[in-house]
């Protein structure tokens, strides 16, 4: 039969099932069954099973005897689980560093790619969200002198309810005033100060602060932890960019579903062209990935008129490739006509691994500039790398996180499993960027500076979007900010990014690539 379907390999909505909830198919630690008891013992061997046969790595992995799956069992399920997966992760080794490929110079020993979920983030990718709708970082602004800005605030939200902005100074949190930066992480051993911020924001129901706004106006805010629908576009506007040149800005947050984000982008490309707009900002700062689908949508959107031909082309390991994945028939995907296996769905992924633009809106730009840091991420990193053979595509700002792989969602008892299965390289064959793209090094065009949290999206006065505005002006970019920060903002890197910080806030941000995309599923039984 041949049917055509939309494809989200995640669990989403109950769309990827295996049997009743509470009993899970899962393999036994042979590979050679299944079994229903929902141990956490046998999550532990699926977790090991699924990734030597469908991690992109695996050859590299060691046999089940040696790893020892079941060794895993301290801090709880959960933790252990994801104990599991950061082991696992550093077996394979990239002979270009001579480091695992899954290295972190912030978290050596931890997963810098794969991780377990429990819903959580699989809820918030596809648009729903339950919490206070902002994120929070440490600046050094002077010699012994830290302060905590909000980075960003989604509309709908309960922060935004409350007139909260990027920008905004935190001077206190559920009335302690005494909450400057105090350590290098967080939990047993770290800053008591830091931990009071985190477990305030991100760990409770209700949160009283107080905030310098800017504006220069104190104001002490209450908010409740609430659901919300994420709006991915947090700013559009459009900037004056000298004689001849119009900018259009958008700041754009996280890679939702088509759904969700697709219609906001429409909107803000529209607002562009209606403008005549020639020359596009798009601020990727925080932006950790999502649905590849959204990023080939937006992609879609930049390219200048008349590009039809390749966007990108995938790759996977030989077992996936040569249809010798026999666990993925475990994971079934139901479209309401189906079901159809992983397995079936994969082998069709495999079978069509090219990616062709298709240009979508009127907007006609040469040049794109993306505004990135180090938590830029996978799909961002992706829409940035599919664009690089086609127009001039400038990159403002840090070394980016380094994410050329992505995955699938593998339901795995009352958890989703995340491991890099497929690889990605655009048309001219550029990928592999695991160390991360750096502004105007290794062919990646443009300026590398540094974030300062204390401007609003779109605010011409950030030091970051600044330098764009004079490359589009005068055709340089601005050193001035550079050489003020020069000292400041090096210790302001290490700082928020320590090993401990990135560990702790990593559970907090989505970071990722997760394959969605349409595609034909021919000559498939339903089983």
């Amino acid at each position: 039969m041949k049917k055509i379907f939309y494809l989200i390999i995640i669990l989403a909505a109950g769309t990827i099932s295996s049997c009743k909830k509470d009993k899970k198919v899962t393999p036994d630690k042979t590979g050679t069954g299944t079994t229903t008891t929902s141990s956490v013992d046998l999550i532990r061997d699926s977790i090991y099973l699924y990734s030597k046969e469908d991690y992109l790595w695996n050859t590299q992995l060691p046999s089940y005897a040696s790893f020892n799956p079941r060794s895993f069992n301290s801090g709880g399920d959960f933790v252990s689980l994801q104990n599991e997966m950061d082991a696992l992760s550093q077996y394979a080794i990239n002979p270009a560093t001579g480091k695992p490929y899954e290295y972190s110079k912030f978290n050596p020993g931890n997963a810098k790619y794969s991780f377990i979920d429990d819903g959580t983030e699989t809820g918030a990718l596809n648009g729903n969200k339950s919490d206070y709708g902002f994120d929070y970082g440490y600046q050094l602004v002077a010699v012994n002198t830290v302060k905590i800005y909000i980075l960003y605030v989604y509309p709908g939200s309960a922060a935004a309810s409350q007139g909260l902005t990027r920008g905004c100074e935190i001077t206190a949190v559920n009335g302690n005033s005494n909450i400057s930066y105090d350590g290098s992480g967080y939990g047993s051993g770290s800053g008591t100060h830091n931990n009071t911020v985190y477990n305030a924001i991100f760990n409770s129901t209700a949160l009283t602060m107080t905030v310098n706004k800017l504006n220069g106006i104190s104001a002490t805010v209450t908010l409740a932890n609430t659901s919300y629908t994420v709006n991915p576009v947090l700013k559009d506007t459009i900037l004056d960019g000298g004689t001849g040149h119009k900018i259009g800005y958008m700041a754009f947050n996280t890679f939702t579903s088509d759904a969700n984000a697709d219609p906001k982008l429409d909107a803000a490309f529209l607002k562009f062209s209606s403008n005549g707009v020639t020359d596009l900002v798009v601020d990727l700062r925080y932006n950790g990935g999502g649905f590849v689908s959204t990023a080939e949508h937006l992609d879609n959107l930049i390219v200048p008129t008349g590009n039809a031909g390749l966007m990108y082309s995938t790759y996977y390991n030989s077992n996936l490739t040569g249809g010798h994945d026999p666990l993925l028939k475990n994971q079934v995907y139901n479209d309401g006509q189906g079901p159809y296996t992983l397995a079936d769905v994969i082998a069709q992924l495999v079978a069509t691994n090219t990616v062709n633009f298709s240009k979508a809106g009127n907007l006609n730009a040469k040049r794109v500039f993306f505004m990135v840091g180090p938590n830029t991420a996978s799909a961002s990193e992706l829409t940035i790398n599919n664009l690089r053979p086609l127009m001039d595509v400038q990159l403002v700002g840090d070394t980016t996180y380094g994410k050329p792989v992505g995955f699938f969602g593998l339901n795995i008892g009352k958890y989703i499993m995340y491991n890099p299965q497929f690889s990605t390289q655009n048309s001219a064959g550029q990928g592999g960027y695991f160390a991360g793209m750096t502004p105007g090094v290794g062919g990646y065009n443009g300026y590398q500076t540094y974030d300062d949290y204390a401007y609003d999206f779109g605010d011409p006065n950030d030091p970051m979007l600044s330098s764009i505005i004079n490359y589009v002006k005068k055709g340089t970019y601005t050193v001035q900010n550079k050489v003020i920060q020069s000292v400041s903002a090096q210790q302001t890197y290490g700082l928020r990014h320590s090993a401990a910080l990135m560990k702790k806030r990593s559970s907090k941000n989505f970071s990722g690539m997760v394959f969605n995309r349409k595609i034909t599923i021919r000559n498939v039984k339903n089983k």
